[in-house]
């Protein structure tokens, strides 16, 4: 019995997986497809704002108090400021480590700093980027693999924070690609790519699960502080930037916080 529900468990995260990846190759098809381009970033710049929104609610309404509950719960005596600090010490390095990845190792990556395949960027810029957004993706996966682990409530909320920025993150990649002078066929292929990473984030933490006690007590926090690093320090300094243009934008990330509060409650409800 033990073992169909694990095989259940581990057959609903692969397809909560495929759906985030899927939107990833969405998002690089909006830019590829022919006439759609001016659209899709006019749509794709409201999506950034309102995925910021859910996700930084997700984050201190949700996954914070989870991971707080979690580490309390086996402090076996301790006080909950002792209790914590492990858990404090993984979101930061969750936070730190997208930095490296982004900004140290790959130092040309910035989300959604390529929308205008028209403008030139060296090949090999373009790849380093694409490198860069691969490492991020990948822990989009293991975020939505270790809310999914806490419980299904938890899970749902955090799959639909992230799917909020999938699109985008699509559309970034095709545009990084095209801008470099690849072809759409190679834009197509380096969307599919970033969206395996994605589910490879997903399956890594369920195995991970499997063979490794109290695992999502150290995954949970440490896809807290890459969350709190995508929506933080990548989306709202992209909706910052539209917002010079148009203040409307700045408007949707306290409607994406409002989304999330309502969905919060209705599912616990």
């Amino acid at each position: 019995m033990e073992t169909l529900f694990s095989d259940f468990k581990f057959s609903g995260l692969i397809i909560f997986g495929l759906l985030a990846a899927g939107a990833n190759v969405v998002g690089g098809l909006v830019l590829v497809k022919s006439g759609a381009h001016r659209l899709g970033e006019r749509f794709l710049k409201y999506l950034v704002a309102l995925g910021a929104g859910f996700m930084l609610a997700a984050i201190f309404i949700e996954i914070l108090p989870e991971t707080i509950g979690i580490w309390t719960q086996s402090s076996h005596g301790e006080s909950a400021a002792r209790a914590v600090v492990g858990a404090m010490t993984l979101l930061l390095g969750g936070y730190l480590s997208i930095q490296l990845f982004e900004h140290t190792l790959a130092p040309h990556f910035h989300f959604g700093a390529e929308t205008h395949p028209e403008s030139f960027m060296r090949p090999s810029a373009a790849y380093t980027a694409v490198g860069g957004l691969w490492i991020h993706t990948f822990f989009d996966g293991v975020s939505i693999a270790s809310a999914f682990l806490v419980n299904f409530r938890v899970g749902i909320l955090v799959f639909i924070a992230i799917l909020l920025h999938k699109m985008p993150e699509g559309f970034t990649v095709a545009s990084i690609m095209l801008a470099s002078g690849r072809s759409t066929q190679k834009a197509l292929i380096a969307t599919g790519a970033i969206g395996a990473a994605t589910l490879a984030g997903v399956i890594g933490v369920a195995l991970l699960d499997a063979r490794m006690n109290n695992a999502i007590g150290y995954a949970l926090p440490f896809s807290a502080g890459v969350t709190l690093y995508v929506a933080a320090s990548d989306l709202i300094p992209e909706v910052n930037h539209k917002e010079e243009r148009n203040p409307t934008v700045s408007i949707v990330v306290f409607v994406g916080v409002a989304l999330f509060y309502l969905l919060h409650k209705l599912i616990e409800g």
